[in-house]
């Protein structure tokens, strides 16, 4: 659907620039945007390596785990339906400690793995589960506390102070968890049903029987 927009409105573009002999221009804007496309491109090359390396070194002295450890009682009373042990887990804790620093593009990685995880979980493939909303919903707004991509981004185009924004970002960020962990709250609280339910309407008999 979005594809189909996006090449409805280039149809509309080309059709009202010839319509008005302005060819030229859409050529020009076309070749800008690529150019300028390329040039953001490769700026966020140079800060994603840099702080993918970052997140190898701190893997490897055992700075991942630490955090992992402090991020164990958060996870576990997020996905409470998640049995303690499962792969499920450690992926999703590490996309929470890459978001953290900004790195939605290795974050993205481990929260699909988890979703893959979670969906082994999962009794009805076609739906999905609570936890599955849960991940979704906290990998969309997570806290962060390095917008290291951001940051990227206004360096390419010499903002003067590109870190300015850390402060704005967290207090963003931790409004939108707080929002989200809410709202999956109160989802789960109305979808919760009573454990003796299902079993007492399994056993209940007709009236008239």
């Amino acid at each position: 659907m979005v594809n189909a927009i996006w090449i409805f409105m280039l149809v509309v573009g080309f059709i009202a620039a010839a319509a008005q002999g302005r060819i030229e221009a859409v050529t020009e804007a076309v070749f800008d945007g690529a150019k300028t496309g390329v040039t953001v491109s490769f700026g966020l090359i140079s800060v994603m390596v840099f702080w993918l390396g970052m997140m190898r070194i701190a893997e490897d002295a055992g700075l991942l785990k630490s955090l992992a450890k402090l991020l164990g009682p958060v996870v576990r009373y997020l996905f409470p339906d998640v049995p303690r042990n499962h792969p499920a887990l450690g992926f999703i804790m590490s996309n929470m400690s890459a978001n953290l620093l900004g790195l939605g593009n290795a974050a993205t990685p481990m929260g699909i793995r988890a979703m893959q995880e979670l969906q082994k979980l999962n009794p009805d493939k076609s739906t999905a589960t609570p936890a599955m909303c849960t991940l979704l919903a906290i990998n969309t707004s997570s806290i962060t506390l390095i917008p290291t991509t951001l940051i990227a981004i206004r360096m390419n185009f010499d903002s003067a102070n590109p870190a300015e924004i850390v402060g704005t970002t967290l207090l963003a960020t931790m409004v939108a968890t707080i929002a989200a962990i809410a709202a999956d709250r109160w989802y789960r609280s109305r979808t919760k049903s009573p454990p003796h339910t299902q079993h007492h309407e399994s056993n209940s008999v007709p009236a008239g029987q």
